[in-house]
This record gives C-alpha cells, sequence and structure tokens, in this order.
C-alpha cells in the first residue's frame, strides 16, 4: 500500500464523494426527520477518506467495496450514539406488529390498513401517521435478544456471547423463514421491499412504479417491517 499525496488523497475523496451521498441518503429512507442527511454525510466522509487512506490494493478487493463498508460503518457508529428513533414511536410500532399478529391469527390473512387501525383505534389518517412517525423501524432491534430491552440495537458490536442482529441474519433458519415471511406479504408491500432492497431503488423510484408519493412508499415500508417482525417474533424470541 503506496501512501498517498494530499493532492491524491483529496482528488481521490472528491471522485468517489457521490458514492457518500448515495449511501446516507439510502440510510435517510429508514430514518425519521429528525436525522438530517448533512450529518450523515459528514461522518460518512470520514468514513470515505479512512478508506482511502487505509485501501491495500494488493488484496485484489475493488475499493469501491472497500469504501462502501467504511463509509456504512462510520454512519452506524454515529447512528449509535443518537437517539433516533423516540421511544413513543418504537411503542407504537410495536402495537402495530401486535395487532397485525391478532387479526392475523383471526383472519387468516394479512389485515389491511383499514383493519389495522380499527384494531388500534386509531383513524385511518392517525395510523398512516405512526407508519410515517415509524419510519426509522427495523427488522431486528438489538434488544430482541436482551432481558432489560434498554440496550440500543445498533450496539450489536457489544458482548461476544450475545446474538447480534447480523450474527442472525447469517442464520440458514432465519433467512428461510425470512423469506417466507415477505412471500406472504401483501403483493404491493413485497413488490415495494423487493424494489428497495434487492434493486436499490430510492422512494421516488419506487412510488413511479407503485403510482404513489415517497411519503406513501414510506408509510408502506414501516408497514411492511412491522408485519415482518410480527411474523419473525416468535423466532427471535427463542433465537
Amino acid at each position: 500500500m503506496n501512501p498517498l499525496s494530499a493532492a491524491a488523497l483529496e482528488a481521490r475523496v472528491q471522485e468517489h464523494a457521490p458514492l457518500v451521498k448515495r449511501i446516507a441518503y439510502h440510510f435517510m429512507t429508514r430514518l425519521p426527520a429528525s436525522v438530517q442527511v448533512d450529518d450523515l454525510i459528514q461522518v460518512g466522509l470520514i468514513g470515505l477518506m479512512d478508506a482511502v487512506q487505509n485501501f491495500d490494493d494488493t488484496q485484489g478487493a475493488q475499493f469501491e467495496t472497500y469504501a462502501a463498508q467504511r463509509i456504512r460503518g462510520s454512519i452506524l457508529d454515529e447512528l449509535r450514539h443518537m437517539d433516533w428513533l423516540p421511544r413513543s414511536v418504537r411503542r407504537n410500532m410495536r402495537q402495530i406488529e401486535s395487532a397485525n399478529t391478532r387479526l392475523e391469527q383471526t383472519l387468516g390473512r394479512p389485515p389491511s390498513e383499514q383493519e389495522l387501525a380499527q384494531a388500534l383505534d386509531l383513524s385511518l389518517d392517525q395510523y398512516h401517521q405512526q407508519l410515517s412517525d415509524g419510519r426509522g423501524a427495523q427488522l431486528l432491534y438489538y434488544e430482541d435478544f436482551q432481558d432489560s430491552g434498554e440496550a440500543h440495537f445498533l450496539d450489536a458490536y457489544a458482548g461476544d456471547d450475545q446474538p447480534t442482529p447480523a450474527s442472525v441474519l447469517e442464520d440458514d433458519q432465519f433467512r428461510r423463514n425470512l423469506i417466507d415471511a415477505i412471500d406472504q406479504l401483501p403483493e404491493r408491500e413485497r413488490l415495494m421491499m423487493s424494489l428497495y432492497y434487492e434493486q436499490e431503488f430510492n422512494l421516488k423510484e419506487i412510488g413511479e412504479v407503485l403510482g404513489v408519493s415517497e411519503s406513501r412508499v414510506s408509510q408502506l415500508h414501516s408497514q411492511a417491517v412491522a408485519r415482518l417482525r410480527s411474523r419473525l417474533r416468535a423466532w427471535t424470541e427463542t433465537a
């Protein structure tokens, strides 16, 4: 690994700055409005600079792949220190998950939004607002594997003897359960998840495919995650 001059370092950072923005904006679709994208870009740039300075091209790795890992790592490290999903929002999302579980058991199918709103004693607009507020909801929280329920899910790197979201997602059985749960989503939510996670479409692009607004795509994402979490809860509680 040959050290780069200051000029070469700056040139390479500028060349790959769009990668930082793309990753930061992709994170933003899963975070509440209180998180500022400029903050994520700034910490992402730090990750990019670290990647430029430490990349060893003799190892055969592609720089962009290496840089993307460092950028995501920097952003995640920043998010672990931020209270970016209030407990009230997390509580509302768990109530949606519980309502989804009860209704699925009763109806034998995924409940509609109207049915979920009614079960929660909310108007449809109020239910949609809770989905919008919960756009930072994740498929797995670290506290899913903690007795106290107090730890932040991004503290997944603490404690070698505890299962983490990353290790769970690597488990073959969990992958099979997750694939099955996604297959049972309502068609539009299943398509939305495929476009977002497999095709890496942004919210605007997904909205154009589905014929809805970006905010509506965000709501559908939150709802799909709530459905998946309700289906996978039994698995995580025994993991």
